[in-house]
């Protein structure tokens, strides 16, 4: 028993021995270990680091940057997530599989170089008739048209051509009374004369009233003649009809000049001018260019389009050029300011009062933030940077509207929504949009399988939610043309695709992300239309991983659709819309 313990001892002290060896040298010199308690430079490693920012477990668009109350709830803040990522406020982040099925592309902007054609401005008209060139052909005396020789718009018809025969009583008269004055032009020439000129005043030619005195015989159907060369736009008479002294028989046009009618936004009127060139080019004929002169803008803006009309006028002794086409303008505007950044018009995406683009934030990594920037006219496909991007910023120029739709579904500063900072807080408010009374009768009609699909989606019932998506989007659709904004046809775009997407998933975890996304787009609008009586938006604080999510219910009763039978109740109203 004695010999076990011995062997024990000496293990131990063995081990003491070796121990001091390895390491008690570096500790008594400080080469290995440093005493916590000496470090002056920071705080001790163990020490828990303040929050950024805090939120409200009720309304997670609350951000403060220090502990309180919540501004709409009273309930305490608590800490906001904390970000592995080490992202801002307002970054996003994205993961290289979301970037190459979304096909999104970045550039890196610059300097416009000499020799770009970056300050050309293409803009889309018509071919309409040049008015300077119209003319109308009336009748010079009263009678019945016994003949027509016009009867289609389109006609071509050449100066001096007959273009009807006329029974006129009143020159049966003045024939007679020339005939007789004729045998007394001797002995009364100034009568003789007179009658002439009231013959000639008629437009009838000295060879005609030469010819009616030679022969001395009344004529009953006379003759007129086309003044002018042209097309005839408009037949204004028939076979048999009564005209009077001077009514119009046809509107002609010339088309050998036509013009072509633009319309130009109030930010380009600047880069135009009276006597500027233009190139024109149109679908009929894809591979040749017209080249025109502007000579008319508009001195009145059209303040329900804001714009002027414009027009050039082009020469046509081809006859390719035809009204009513549809043609591209190319206008060479201002030259370009030196050292100015110039971004493709794919990059921006508009709010109605503000331009936003998505720059990329890390040069290595696809994490982006929003940016908003003031643009000059647009020139061709791209807009000058007034401010808000320097030389070296890179830009997101292709699927900018996906990367806006993540920083929605992470509950970032999006397009959708514009940040508001009140006493320290920070939320995100909806945009005021204006919707006119067509599109709101159509909305209504859409909120019926939207609900359907709401109460589905509590049931988990995905056949039904597919059928109910397809069913509302079909009908939003149909909305679209309805004199919308550019911002509010952007939500009702946005939310036909959530629900095309939703109606083609049939998994319903996948159904229930596109449905967070519907809702950011659905609940604005329904909360900017008015009629909208017994309805309510409700919230769930705990769906989208905790960053909440809205829906519309008819019920005031929380019957949560992103959880359905799991967590039932879980949610509050939040608004009642009236």
């Amino acid at each position: 028993m004695k010999k076990p313990i011995a062997y024990l001892a000496v293990a131990v002290l063995t081990g003491l021995l070796l121990g001091w060896l390895l390491f008690g040298q570096s500790i008594n010199d400080g080469s290995a270990v440093t005493d916590v308690s000496d470090r002056s430079d920071g705080p001790a490693q163990d020490d828990a680091a303040e929050p950024a920012l805090w939120t409200c477990s009720m309304h997670p668009q609350i951000m403060q940057p220090d502990p309180g109350d919540c501004p709409i709830c009273g309930m305490d803040l608590i800490p906001a997530e904390s970000n592995a990522d080490n992202l801002s406020v307002n970054e996003i982040k994205m993961t290289e599989n979301a970037m190459a099925l979304a096909n999104i592309q970045t550039t890196i902007v610059g300097n416009v170089t000499s020799g770009e054609n970056n300050n050309l401005l293409k803009l889309s008209g018509k071919i309409v008739v040049n008015e300077e060139n119209n003319a109308v052909q009336s009748s010079y005396f009263a009678g019945r048209i016994e003949r027509l020789n016009v009867n289609f718009t389109g006609q071509e018809v050449r100066r001096g051509e007959l273009l009807a025969t006329i029974y006129a009583p009143n020159l049966v008269a003045a024939q007679q009374e020339l005939i007789t004055a004729a045998s007394l032009k001797e002995t009364q020439p100034a009568l003789y004369r007179a009658v002439r000129n009231k013959l000639k005043n008629w437009k009838l030619t000295d060879a005609q009233i030469n010819a009616i005195e030679s022969e001395g015989k009344v004529r009953e159907n006379f003759p007129v003649y086309a003044t002018v060369t042209g097309t005839v736009s408009e037949v204004l008479v028939a076979e048999g009809d009564y005209v009077n002294q001077g009514q119009p028989i046809v509107r002609l046009s010339n088309l050998n000049s036509v013009w072509a009618a633009f319309d130009a936004y109030e930010n380009q009127i600047a880069e135009l001018q009276l006597g500027q060139k233009i190139q024109m080019t149109t679908s009929a004929f894809p591979n040749r260019e017209f080249e025109g002169t502007v000579s008319f803008i508009d001195p009145i803006l059209n303040t329900a389009t804001r714009t002027v009309t414009v027009r050039a006028t082009l020469q046509n002794k081809d006859d390719l050029l035809k009204p009513g086409m549809f043609v591209t303008v190319v206008i060479a505007g201002t030259a370009p300011i030196t050292g100015q950044i110039t971004i493709p018009a794919t990059a921006v995406l508009w709010t109605g009062e503000r331009s936003l683009v998505y720059v990329k934030t890390h040069a290595n990594q696809p994490i982006f933030e929003m940016r908003e920037v003031i643009l000059g006219s647009r020139q061709a496909d791209s807009y000058p940077i007034l401010s808000g991007l320097q030389n070296g910023d890179e830009i997101v120029t292709n699927g900018t509207f996906t990367v806006d739709a993540t920083a929605q579904l992470q509950g970032k500063r999006s397009m959708m929504n514009q940040q508001v900072t009140h006493s320290g807080s920070t939320t995100f408010d909806p945009l005021d949009m204006k919707f006119p009374k067509a599109f709101g009768t159509k909305f209504r009609a859409a909120l019926k399988p939207y609900l359907r699909m709401k109460d589905a989606f509590v049931l988990g019932n995905t056949r039904e939610i597919s059928a109910s998506a397809e069913e509302t989007a079909n009908i939003l659709q149909s909305a679209v043309g309805e004199d919308l904004g550019k911002l509010e046809s952007q939500h009702v775009r946005q939310a036909i695709n959530m629900l095309s997407a939703i109606s083609e998933n049939t998994a319903l975890e996948n159904q229930r992300a596109h449905f967070v996304m519907l809702n950011k787009n659905m609940v604005p609008i329904a909360m900017n239309l008015e009629g909208l009586s017994d309805y309510y938006v409700q919230t769930c604080p705990m769906a989208n991983n905790d960053k909440g999510a809205t829906w519309i219910s008819a019920q005031r009763e929380i019957k949560n659709p992103y959880y359905g039978d799991a967590m039932l109740t879980c949610g509050s109203v939040t608004a009642e819309l009236d």
